[in-house]
């Protein structure tokens, strides 16, 4: 009897293995298939748990904590992609769209599907809610190798980041609302408010105590920096959601904090989290796949109405409503069509979607359902028509090639005066030889890479665009006024 345990552990290991192996995989599967991988490890755990019922007996509140857990990797890791400095390119946009694109997008959603669908006014307004937020994710999997550059990107990037708390915060704010009328609006509007604030604060305050831990405390291992992060960043989630403020809006505002700062071990802790967070995508898509029987999605018109839903979100909800919040943002035609057309659905949905099944509410387990068909036709075929169209509107697209050979150099102590930048197009540095730029005899730049080569440095040098410049200088302000995008006035340094 214990031989037979062992080995059916030992099955068990075999299967999680194969599937991780697949799960590593599914990136270059879904960049020559056009299919995001969330879409196929969703649908094909769906299909698993109608196959094979035992895979769907995980209890919905330990798949809420799972997918909890992952959304706040993801948040964290997304804010350290986007750091303060590209983050304060496009601020203003980011929280625009972020907060008011969510809110009119989930009213408009929740008019629709009460007086169009003939939906109840409550679970109206909760589809409305859960179906406003917005996944990058899905789009980046459909690129590859390949990274949207500008600002179209960190838009992109940002608008996710600052909506998914904010649709959360404002879920549970509406489920947590009673009566109804004036009384039921002033408790989700203080609710909400609530949660942001603290939430921010937290973030801003917990990423400067986990910076100053990063820098001040060391370990004696390398492999133990990239955990504490990670768990510094959880505790930030907690403290936030414990002093009833939005613990993923904390997570990610820690993480803009981190994105650009230095500290011991940085590109590793950068490389473990960017890591950490693609495995917690696919598993939360994998988990909230068990949950839908695709059996049981006709019974109550879960699939025509989840089909309206969508084609009305792709089609005219963010193309009109999104697109006039979006007209005072400096953007061309064609990243404008790009951003509005890309505003796909993702996990935040349809975690959302498990909060209304947990309430019990009538009806809920067919919302849930209709959650699902939403974000399944979002991510297969808006999804899959990314890369058509991005190529179709020459969205600017940097092909980041992989780089599995490193020269690194260690010291004891932080370097004083060494900084690394890339060079943007249009920058006061793009084109110019070394000799020729306008730094003091204090500035030393040591190492030119391009395309993932070293490029000898002599003086008649020429900088490109998107090249890697390893700078030894003490005026940082100037320095970066040289490397970034010319906007006004000379730049020296």
């Amino acid at each position: 009897m214990a031989v037979s345990g062992v080995e059916e552990f030992g099955l068990a290991i075999l299967l999680i293995a194969l599937v991780g192996t697949v799960a590593v995989l599914s990136n270059r599967f879904s960049e020559r298939t056009r299919v995001p991988a969330p879409a196929i490890f969703l649908v094909c755990a769906a299909i698993a748990s109608d196959l094979w019922p035992r895979l769907g007996a995980i209890s919905i509140p330990s798949i809420e904590k799972i997918v909890t857990v992952a959304l706040a990797v993801i948040l964290f890791d997304g804010g350290m992609n986007i750091g303060r400095r590209r983050f304060r390119s496009a601020a203003g946009a980011t929280i625009w769209i972020g907060v008011a694109g969510t809110l009119v997008t989930g009213t408009a959603i929740a008019l629709l599907a009460h007086y169009g669908l003939g939906i109840d006014w409550r679970l109206a307004m909760l589809l409305g809610t859960a179906l406003s937020p917005t996944d990058p994710a899905v789009v980046f999997s459909v690129l590859g190798r390949r990274e949207i550059a500008g600002r179209t990107g960190t838009l992109l990037e940002g608008e996710s980041g600052a909506n998914d708390p904010v649709g959360i915060a404002l879920l549970v704010a509406v489920l947590g609302a009673t009566g109804g009328g004036a009384s039921a609006i002033g408790h989700v509007t203080v609710t909400f408010l609530e949660q942001m604030v603290i939430g921010g604060v937290i973030g801003v305050a917990g990423g400067m105590l986990l910076l100053a831990f990063m820098r001040r405390v060391p370990l004696p291992s390398e492999g133990l920096y990239p955990l504490r992060v990670l768990f510094g960043a959880l505790a930030v989630y907690g403290v936030a959601t414990v002093a009833y403020g939005s613990g993923f809006l904390a997570v990610f505002v820690a993480g803009i904090f981190l994105g650009d700062e230095r500290a011991p071990y940085k590109h590793e802790i950068e490389r473990f989290h960017s890591s950490l967070a693609s495995l917690a995508e696919i598993v939360a898509f994998t988990m909230l796949g068990l949950t839908i029987s695709l059996r049981g999605l006709g019974d109550g018109g879960a699939w025509w109405i989840g089909l309206v839903l969508a084609a009305a979100l792709a089609f005219v909800i963010r193309p009109l409503f999104v697109g006039l919040l979006l007209w005072p943002v400096r953007l061309r035609r064609n990243e404008r069509i790009f951003v509005l057309w890309t505003g796909l659905k993702g996990a935040v949905p349809i975690l959302l979607g498990l909060f209304i099944l947990q309430e019990g509410l009538p009806g809920a387990r067919r919302a849930y359902e209709i959650i699902f068909v939403v974000v399944a036709f979002s991510v297969i075929v808006q999804g899959g028509s990314v890369p058509a169209l991005a190529r179709r509107l020459r969205i600017p697209l940097r092909v980041v090639e992989p780089e599995p050979w490193s020269l690194g150099v260690r010291f004891q102590e932080e370097p004083e005066g060494l900084r690394r930048y890339q060079v943007e197009a249009g920058s006061p540095a793009d084109g110019i030889s070394v000799d020729d730029l306008p730094c003091g005899e204090d500035v030393w730049i040591s190492f030119v890479i391009r395309g993932g080569r070293l490029v000898p440095v002599r003086g008649d040098t020429l900088l490109r665009a998107d090249d890697e410049v390893l700078v030894l200088a003490a005026d940082g302000p100037g320095l970066d006024a040289l490397f970034a995008r010319r906007r006004e006035g000379p730049a020296t340094c």
